[in-house]
């Protein structure tokens, strides 16, 4: 799901806010990933923040990544439920090169510590 969401976020013909949205998801899916590897799943409550919280626990991220997302996640509700308009192309690279970043640790996580997991080549 990631991967879907790496690639459809970058369609041209997206406005800014959907492309970061798409992006923001894909980070996400690594994070939710990592974690149900590790045997684990975020509660419903806060189930966003605390699937950025657990990249500390999984995949070792450092606390500059983790803040990076959780400000994507708070810019992306805010353009999901308040305002339209309010992303940047600029964010919306930063975003997904960060997705792109988290993807890979994730990956890279896995295949280290959990090698008895198939994973289809990136």
């Amino acid at each position: 799901m990631a991967d879907r969401d790496l690639k459809d976020c970058q369609n041209p013909a997206l406005s800014s806010d959907w492309p970061l949205n798409i992006a923001y998801n894909a980070a996400l899916q690594s994070a939710k990933a990592a974690l149900a590897i590790a045997g684990y799943r975020a509660t419903r409550q806060s189930h966003h923040f605390c699937l950025i919280q657990s990249l500390k626990y999984t995949i070792h991220a450092d606390s500059k990544l983790i803040s990076q997302l959780d400000m994507f996640r708070k810019k992306r509700n805010i353009s999901k439920y308040e305002r339209s308009g309010f992303v940047s192309e600029q964010e919306v690279k930063e975003m997904i090169s960060l997705a792109k970043k988290i993807r890979s640790l994730a990956e890279d996580w896995i295949r280290k510590k959990h090698p008895y997991f198939k994973l289809k080549k990136s």
